[in-house]
């Protein structure tokens, strides 16, 4: 795996972590909000409609939810706290900087170019030197 893949797994686990955690406050609402019930369906001996899901359904959903987002939110602090380390151990404070700000802030090239008060094209030559350095630091990426 490169350097620039390897590194990026990082946002990607946090954008999975954001998106269950809108999930569950989905679910919540639904479970929360109030609704009248629809008379104008027949039931037979308090059977359900089909696709009709129930209250104790939801919180067996929202149960399950919870112990992946604990379990992705434990995963990706593993993971944050290792590439952290990682960056640091590089030999160039420069990369160290610019990688921190790319990869554990989600920061883009543009952005970090103008805090490190560099053109755009140096930044992005930077980079790709401090994702060299990565792998050359750490040749036996999983």
């Amino acid at each position: 795996m490169k350097a620039k893949e390897y590194l990026s797994q990082l946002q990607r686990l946090d954008t999975i972590v954001n998106q269950k955690i809108q999930e569950r406050a989905d679910l919540r609402a639904q479970l929360t909000s109030i609704s009248s019930p629809d008379l104008s369906k027949d039931r037979v001996k308090g059977g359900k409609l089909p696709g009709e899901s129930g209250f104790a359904d939801r919180i067996v959903k929202l149960l399950s939810l919870e112990e992946e987002i604990d379990r992705d939110t434990d995963a990706f602090i593993d993971l944050k706290h290792k590439i952290i380390g990682q960056i640091h151990n590089l030999s160039d404070a420069k990369y160290i900087k610019l990688l921190y700000k790319r990869y554990v802030e989600f920061k883009r090239l543009e952005v970090i170019s103008v805090e490190m008060n560099y053109t755009y094209q140096y930044t992005k030559e930077l980079h790709g030197y401090a994702l060299q350095e990565f792998e050359r630091t750490y040749p036996t990426l999983p």
